[in-house]
């Protein structure tokens, strides 16, 4: 029963603010820098996963109809392989990290230290509400700080879950979730924390930074944008369709930031691809996609309603040359290609964050470059070829959160790369030792003695003085010696 009456309750300003005060004071006391203590949690949450998988997994089949290998895959075995990680590589972050001194400060010792920042907010998205949850969580544990997680209320039951499970295996001490809407997170931002990091859509992004900004809290913002594909020709078209249905409707039905929002190839390739797109989506998903288990559904109504408003306007529902079909009721759109979109219509300048795949039609492979250059840069970039000179152009001249070349959004695997937009699809990054990175000060320490003490710096100055500490500065032993010697340059 006082549960249910704490459900009820308002989680206002003022509950923000006891929350943040509580974890500040366990912060402050020394308890999340301890490095026993951030072991102890990273693997309460492998625990976690491990006992309770059949329930995270239901939990994302209620809010998402997201079939389980994606679920046991995409979201848990991912998180646990950066829980398993943090814990393998933990010792060796924390470590300080030795730094070379000049001769403007000899004799002396530098390092580098990572300290915590203190209490940080995350604020997680709909589409991945475990991993996008509790990857970064992992970060900020292995990096020693008190954490607030606010997951995404648009899937309620994984939110749900999320926080009994948090509440019955972590230190609730230090690591709380909150469950809510917008006031709920307005009341959060009110607050001062030493970092916020949110993943979702730029208009909300600039929301938490705005807010941020009153109290100079760094931010990291996972955001998105439109991810293209270059197909080239004379690649194996079969592996590249196979790649990009894989990355498009294999990753919870084309919602997720890395998903190819586009393709761009030759008038000459195109029907190609489009035949090649037509065989291995019936090969994947059967004639009547609508009727498979391995789609996940449209989130809710309103995306499904932004998505049909897309895909009807005129000049684009004549272009559709695979699938189309639509389920209101079961919130279901089948894989869908489309053909020639024009430049000026809507799917071409939102993110598409669905199952909806426009192909733009190009004379030379070249000119796609500058097309991906045109609109925003994307959180991901994709291309397909054998040809080395175009593989080199694609990494020069295409700025994106990161590249693939002949495949799409596995990168999200590697744990040795960062993850993370650039300008308008985000900043910062994380995922490995850069979560952890994010989460932390890097502190500059310089160690001296008292001995060795030169006069230099001292008044009275003198020409001489100047001179010398001129080239100690400038680092040159040449440079020393002739002020030493009291000469100067000819």
């Amino acid at each position: 029963m006082a549960s249910e009456v704490e459900k009820k309750a308002v989680f206002d300003i003022d509950s923000a603010k006891e929350v943040v005060q509580e974890l500040r004071a366990s912060f402050v006391a020394g308890k999340t820098k301890d490095y026993e203590w951030r072991r102890t949690q990273l693997k309460a949450m492998l625990k976690m996963m491990d006992e309770n998988e059949p329930q995270i997994v239901a939990a994302l089949r209620d809010d998402l109809s997201k079939p389980e290998l994606e679920s046991s895959i995409y979201e848990i075995a991912m998180l646990k392989n950066s829980c398993k990680l943090a814990l393998k590589k933990m010792k060796h972050w924390v470590m300080p990290e030795k730094a070379k001194t000049s001769l403007a400060t000899f004799p002396s010792s530098a390092e580098i230290v990572s300290e915590p920042l203190g209490v940080v907010l995350v604020i997680s998205a709909w589409n991945y509400p475990l991993l996008l949850s509790l990857d970064p969580v992992i970060g900020a544990i292995a990096a020693g700080n008190a954490i607030v997680l606010k997951p995404s209320e648009i899937s309620p039951a994984t939110a749900s879950l999320l926080a009994k499970l948090v509440a019955n295996y972590m230190d609730s001490s230090c690591i709380k979730v909150v469950e809510g809407a917008v006031p709920e997170t307005t009341a959060l931002l009110e607050q001062k924390w030493d970092k916020i990091m949110y993943t979702g859509n730029g208009r909300i992004g600039r929301i938490v930074m705005a807010a941020a900004a009153k109290h100079l809290t760094p931010v990291v913002l996972e955001l998105g944008g439109k991810c293209p594909v270059i197909v080239d020709s004379g690649i194996n078209l079969q592996v590249a369709t196979r790649r990009i249905i894989a990355g498009k409707w294999g990753c919870n039905n084309g919602q997720a930031c890395i998903s190819p929002d586009y393709i761009i190839t030759t008038k000459d390739y195109a029907v190609e691809l489009v035949d090649s797109f037509k065989c291995e989506l019936e090969r994947f998903y059967g004639k009547n996609p609508l009727e498979s288990k391995d789609l996940s559904r449209v989130v809710n109504s309103n995306h499904f309603a932004r998505l049909l408003k897309l895909l009807d306007e005129d000049k684009v529902s004549s272009k559709i040359v695979y699938g189309g079909e639509r389920d209101k009721s079961n919130l279901k759109i089948a894989p869908t290609i489309l053909l020639d979109v024009p430049q000026d219509s809507l799917i071409m300048n939102e993110e598409i964050f669905g199952p909806l795949l426009p192909i733009i039609m190009i004379d030379k492979v070249e000119d796609s470059f500058d097309l991906i250059n045109s609109g925003t840069k994307p959180l991901a970039a994709y291309m397909f070829t054998n040809n080395k000179k175009l593989k080199e152009k694609f990494v020069e001249k295409v700025s994106a959160g990161g590249l693939v070349i002949n495949d799409t959004t596995v990168h999200l695997a590697e744990p040795t790369l960062p993850f993370g937009g650039v300008g308008d699809s985000g900043m910062g990054a994380y995922h490995g030792k850069f979560s952890f990175d994010t989460f932390s000060h890097k502190k500059a320490v310089l160690y001296r003695s008292f001995a060795g003490d030169a006069p230099l710096r001292y008044p009275p100055y003198t020409n001489g003085k100047l001179r010398l500490l001129k080239a100690l500065l400038g680092g040159s032993i040449l440079g020393i010696i002739r002020a030493l010697m009291g000469w100067s340059k000819a």
